[in-house]
């Protein structure tokens, strides 16, 4: 499976951004998806997460009521919506997935966001 991040770029704080994941290879083996994120200096962290079929969604803290993670599995995409960015969501952001045996990232994509 082969995980290709989109969206990413340059905001101003209050800003919006719509992040997209492309999934090709051995689609059908996927599960869970979800979105991770590492600032500078950071560890990794989970943002959100999706369950198979799309119906159960889970969000750190720290976005909750901003983010919105969504996919379509009929295009093998998942979505990252991003409202009222703040600086402190500046991180290259990266997409997750799960099959029963392995997982798999995505290569990342940069948000900034400008105060």
């Amino acid at each position: 499976v082969q995980l290709v991040e989109s969206g990413g770029g340059l905001v101003q704080a209050g800003g919006s951004l719509r992040l997209s994941c492309a999934a090709s290879g051995s689609t059908f083996s996927i599960n869970a998806m979800g979105w991770y994120r590492q600032a500078p200096g950071k560890q990794r962290e989970v943002v959100a997460g999706i369950t198979s079929g799309g119906d159960t969604t889970n969000y750190a803290d720290s976005v909750k009521g901003r983010f919105t993670i969504s996919r379509d599995n009929a295009k093998n995409t998942m979505y990252l919506q991003m409202k009222s960015l703040k600086p402190e969501d500046t991180a290259v952001y990266y997409c997750h997935a799960r099959s029963s045996w392995t997982s798999y990232w995505g290569q990342g994509t940069q948000v900034t966001v400008s105060s």
